[in-house]
């Protein structure tokens, strides 16, 4: 088989159009076609369905693009281990993380790291959810939950507080809850998103203390925590937000303090094979520094 049309193929199972694969490649629409009707002669199958939205590929061509992506992701990987300089970090580096997390702490932490490291070129991809390091959707995660997948290294960086929150408004109006119990009578913001990193810390109001018992209704669901952060302000509901998050919030008012709040621990995690990678190394170290200073 002709790699130069696997790869294309490749291409176009992810996009799920020719056009889309097409702009990615640097090819004409035309182009792509030929090819992958070419590759489609020469292993004597169709490896797409061809409909009015779009591609989905057939049952033999998913077995393909199974085969065709590993041995993709191998290759990249390659390339990037053998394109390192050993004594420079540098080229692509991408990171997921958490929307809020990404979004307030790590973004602020990334001028002193790129001026430290300037060979070495920065993509951020934020996601609530465990995205998949070990087919090389990113690089690096800083995640709030420790992976499931055993060939993945993590490193503890920090825990955060996770608090109970009202705006000043809100207290002016509805009070402030003074006990659990109150909480069935306050208007709630809630995360609508599953099985999000860091559910049951953001979703803690409405299941402390309820026992058997149904989670108390919330006024508001959101399935950011960032927008979680702004609904409380703007006096929609008491809701918990974390430490990353608040700063030095004045128009935030800390409720139920007296109780004992949950906790997120964050994990700087990479897949094993980039161990000896000399960029992933400088940015786990320069994140450990941050979040130990």
């Amino acid at each position: 088989m002709d790699w130069d049309r696997l790869r294309i193929f490749n291409a176009v199972a992810i996009a799920g159009s020719f056009t889309h694969a097409g702009e990615t490649l640097g090819l004409s629409q035309s182009a792509v076609s030929r090819q992958i009707s070419a590759l489609e002669r020469d292993l004597k199958t169709p490896l797409f369905h061809r409909h009015a939205r779009g591609l989905m590929l057939t049952e033999n061509g998913d077995t393909l693009f199974q085969t065709v992506s590993e041995v993709a992701n191998k290759l990249n990987l390659a390339e990037l281990l053998l394109s390192q300089s050993q004594d420079i970090p540098a080229g692509d580096l991408k990171i997921t993380a958490p929307v809020g997390f990404g979004t307030v702490w790590i973004t602020q932490q990334l001028h002193e790291f790129m001026t430290l490291y300037p060979e070495i070129s920065v993509e951020i991809l934020l996601n609530d959810e465990q995205i998949d390091l070990a087919m090389r959707a990113a690089d690096v995660a800083v995640w709030t939950k420790e992976p499931d997948h055993p060939e993945l290294i993590r490193r503890p960086l920090m825990t955060s507080k996770v608090r109970a929150y009202a705006s000043k408004g809100y207290v002016e109006k509805f009070g402030s809850p003074k006990t659990i119990a109150d909480l069935d009578n306050h208007k709630l913001v809630s995360y609508s998103g599953h099985p999000a990193q860091h559910l049951a810390a953001v979703t803690w109001l409405a299941n402390i203390g309820r026992g058997d018992k149904p989670p108390r209704p919330a006024a508001i669901q959101v399935n950011s925590v960032i927008a979680m952060k702004y609904a409380i302000r703007a006096g929609l509901g008491i809701g918990m937000i974390p430490d990353y998050l608040t700063g030095q919030e004045s128009d935030l008012v800390g409720v139920l303090n007296e109780i004992e709040p949950p906790k997120l621990t964050l994990y700087f995690v990479y897949p094993e094979e980039l161990k000896n990678s000399k960029k992933v190394q400088v940015l786990r170290d320069f994140l450990v520094a941050k979040t130990h200073n």
